[in-house]
């Protein structure tokens, strides 16, 4: 058995996003169709735990096309103001600075594997900011920066987006919230419950609006909940 969090947009006034942690049968293997029987597990036992039945898978591996398309590693970001096109995936990577070196903005030529796996980014020392083009952003909250790209990136991908907002729920079965802390899942909860509570607008309509957004709400991620001892199920 394994567990995975499920990223809910929230109806509680004080959240945007509620996380939820289901137990399901992990099968082993590298192979798509394995991946994929586990995010079945998975949402089968979504539906009979928790009562969602409109869940989407976001990854590389998602059994629908609007899953995969939402993957961080598929979903681009084309500004006009400088003519360049990136994923979000590469737009996170080239955007880190460490102790000892970066932004590496390089990694914006990049594909999203490419990016990710960079052996600069685990040999320059602790990473201390994000740096996106004139905007500096802090480490605090744990996700601030990454929902901003992604929630950006979605928004101007309507096609996407629109398919985002037909589902309750979201899973990555690539996400272990033992060992990482940004969830392409969780982004895609916190743009649900933005939309639906009209703030979407606002938030993004600068860094400014959209940290103050989020910031005034409390924060449920998977990964503070494993920090905190508290499970959701």
């Amino acid at each position: 058995m394994a567990e995975r969090p499920v990223f809910i947009p929230s109806e509680e006034p004080d959240f945007l996003v509620t996380t939820k942690f289901v137990s399901f049968s992990w099968f082993s293997g590298f192979s798509v169709a394995q991946k994929q029987r586990s995010i079945a597990s998975l949402h089968d036992n979504i539906v009979q735990s928790i009562n969602k039945d409109r869940i989407l898978e976001i990854s590389s591996k998602s059994l629908t096309e609007e899953g995969v398309a939402a993957s961080a590693f598929n979903l681009m970001i084309e500004t006009r103001k400088y003519n360049r096109k990136y994923s979000v995936e590469c737009a996170f990577q080239a955007s880190k600075v460490f102790t000892s070196g970066g932004p590496y903005v390089d990694l914006l030529e990049k594909t999203s594997r490419e990016a990710k796996k960079d052996e600069r980014l685990k040999n320059s020392g602790r990473l201390v900011a994000f740096q996106f083009y004139q905007d500096t952003w802090p480490l605090e909250p744990k996700t601030l920066f990454y929902d901003w790209l992604y929630i950006n990136a979605l928004n101007k991908n309507q096609r996407i987006a629109d398919a985002i907002l037909r589902y309750d729920c979201f899973t990555d079965i690539e996400f272990n919230h033992e060992k990482s802390i940004n969830c392409q899942a969780y982004s895609a909860a916190l743009y649900v419950t933005l939309a639906k509570r009209n703030l979407l607008k606002e938030a993004l309509h600068s860094p400014e609006s959209y940290r103050k957004i989020v910031k005034s709400f409390k924060y449920n991620g998977a990964h503070d909940n494993i920090h905190n001892g508290v499970k959701l199920l």
